[in-house]
């Protein structure tokens, strides 16, 4: 009897897989049908205004987008409605909805935003530690649900389309987005990028509660050299290797991406071999759609096709050419990018002249369309506001506590200071990064590079503390540790807020300021715990003698709980260092092999 069910069973298996086998063909079979025919009845102008993404803070006026019948629209950093909270969010994208159906063919709207470390730009939203201290949990189980977490309060306010994971594999921490990377190790990017993918975008991208994910940028953002090539930032340097280097190193986190299923790409600012990115085409079309059998679309990045050299049209003509799908414009002459009117009009005038072949601008509109329909945006096109309570909800809060505390790296613990005790002992807390969630956020968080102070909701280190100790333990403040005085001190101190271009820095130096506070306490023979929030391992090799106590933060987010769960041993410190960290400036990039202050992997506990 017990063969026979298991004969049952085993076919019961075989028919279910091969019903669920032809359910996905038929839906494939009517998304391939209903995205020709919609191309069959497009003009050349609604081709190109699909393939064009405009920042809705730069729009003429709402009506343009009906007009152009622009593809996508996007919220760069700061580029928020009026009242920025998640109601006013949901409201603001489906305006933009409406007037899109208001167009011929009624194609809905994808709208993008960049929520690389939760829905960051939404005051409320919760903020999750940025990449850098992900990397330091290894644990791509905590990435993946920070990915969920995060793709459900941006589906909430109707945004459909977050612009990460970031998959650069930084090697130079004087770039300013080196805190986007998860390592310097590709394998680990790959594993833990993998993960991000699956939260964001879930295995089916048909989910309301999910949104499409963006592999980016594409490629070697992180090994660029720094001072060289067309722009002498090292956010858009010159990535001098070759090809097999580049296969090695750069390509396995996007890869995998594929793998996982991710809807998007977007190109990378950087040159290769000093030819931009959104120029090459054997990047973005041979290698990316040819040889690794990438189905969905490409996008550019912010204004990124000007950076190729040549008049306004050729960029378009030679980005087109090489295989960028959708435009980010965004749209406005007065920050030195062209007008959307100029770009559709030179977009014209470049297809009707055969500089840009039919079959290109098809292929590109057919992939955007494509992903619209798989992700069911032609039947959900407005917002579900019932979604509204995940943002900031006690959840996922929850779930950054527990990231931010499998994030912090415990770097020395001299005679046992830590943990601390939560009670008959005075504390001293200090440091410009003790009561300001902007400073322990970072960049890309309310604005574009990020403010000090409290922008968001969230609990500061300092507030942490205190909530932390018990009625036997007085906790004093001084942000400059002048006139107090204690059994221990624990200071905060660190980078204040930047994001790319303005983060770039040949120096990465404590600042004296910081070093000044702990001066005062170390002089008086009081032990000092000293908190990094950084987005990249500093310089502290001369100072480091005289901290009993060090953890490297980095950019916590919102949750300074998990900071104080770690300082008072709720949480056994687990982070390890995905980063090596130098000895001296001397040591970049980093080569693995070199004597570091720290060994990558490096990380104590209790």
């Amino acid at each position: 009897m017990k063969i026979f069910t298991n004969i049952f069973a085993s076919l019961s298996i075989v028919l279910l897989l091969g019903a669920c086998s032809n359910s996905t063909e038929a839906t494939k079979a009517k998304n391939i049908a209903f995205v020709d025919s919609l191309i069959s009845k497009m003009t050349l102008e609604e081709k190109l205004g699909q393939m064009t993404q405009v920042d809705r803070q730069f729009l003429n006026d709402i009506s343009d987008i009906s007009k152009y019948g622009f593809g996508s629209l996007l919220s760069g950093g700061g580029s928020t409605p009026e009242v920025n909270e998640p109601k006013a969010w949901a409201e603001m994208y489906d305006s933009y909805q409406k007037e899109a159906l208001k167009s011929r063919l009624q194609i809905p709207l994808l709208y993008g935003i960049d929520a690389v470390h939760g829905h960051n730009n939404v005051v409320g939203a919760t903020i999750f530690p940025h990449n850098i201290g992900l990397g330091a949990t290894r644990d791509p189980k905590i990435v993946e649900a920070v990915a969920r977490a995060t793709a459900l309060e941006v589906a909430a306010t109707g945004i459909d389309w977050d612009f990460a994971p970031c998959l650069a594999v930084p090697d130079d921490y004087r770039w300013g987005r080196t805190y986007e990377g998860f390592s310097e190790d590709t394998e680990l990017v790959t594993e833990l990028g993998g993960a991000a993918v699956r939260g964001y975008q879930s295995a089916n991208i048909n989910n309301p509660n999910s949104v499409l994910a963006c592999a980016k940028h594409f490629i070697g953002d992180g090994g660029t050299s720094f001072g060289t090539g067309l722009n002498k930032l090292i956010d858009r340097g010159n990535l001098a290797v070759s090809e097999d280097e580049l296969r090695k190193r750069h390509l396995p986190p996007f890869q995998k991406a594929i793998d996982e299923g991710v809807a998007t790409f977007m190109a990378a600012y950087n040159t290769w071999n000093d030819l931009k990115c959104h120029a090459n085409k054997f990047l973005l079309t041979d290698l990316l759609k040819e040889e690794l059998g990438f189905k969905g679309f490409v996008v550019s990045d912010w204004a990124a096709i000007e950076e190729i050299p040549g008049d306004y049209k050729s960029d378009i003509i030679t980005s087109i050419n090489a295989g960028i799908d959708m435009v980010m414009v965004p749209g406005a002459v007065k920050f030195g990018n062209e007008s959307y009117e100029n770009f559709l009009k030179l977009f014209k005038e470049s297809v009707d002249e055969g500089l840009i072949p039919m079959n290109r601008i098809d292929d590109a509109v057919r992939r955007i369309l494509m992903i619209k329909k798989q992700s069911g945006l032609f039947e959900r096109p407005f917002s579900d506001q019932s979604l509204l309570t995940y943002i900031g909800s006690q959840n996922h809060r929850q779930i950054a506590r527990e990231a931010v505390q499998k994030s912090m790296v415990l770097l020395k613990n001299k005679n046992d200071m830590l943990p601390l005790p939560k009670s008959g002992k005075k504390i001293i807390v200090a440091g410009r990064g003790a009561d300001n969630i902007g400073m322990q956020s970072g960049g890309w968080t309310i604005s574009w590079q990020g403010e000090m102070g409290n922008t968001t909701d969230g609990t500061t280190i300092l507030e942490a503390i205190r909530s932390a100790v018990n009625d036997e333990t007085s906790v004093e403040y001084s942000v400059d540790g002048k006139g107090v005085t204690g059994d221990v001190a624990v200071v905060v101190i660190g980078e204040k807020p930047y994001a790319e271009m303005e983060g770039d820095r040949k120096d990465l130096k404590i600042a004296k300021e910081d070093l000044a506070v702990i001066s005062r306490f170390s002089d008086k023979n009081i032990p000092v715990v000293v908190v990094l929030l950084s987005g990249r391992p500093m310089i502290v090799t001369e100072e480091l003698d005289e901290w009993d106590g060090f953890i490297a933060a980095w950019l916590p987010g919102t949750e300074g709980a998990g900071v104080a769960d770690v300082l008072f041993g709720d949480y056994n410190p687990t982070g390890k260092l995905s980063f090596s960290w130098p000895k001296n400036m001397d040591q970049f990039p980093i080569n693995p092999e070199d004597d570091h202050l720290y060994k990558f992997g490096f990380g104590l506990s209790y």
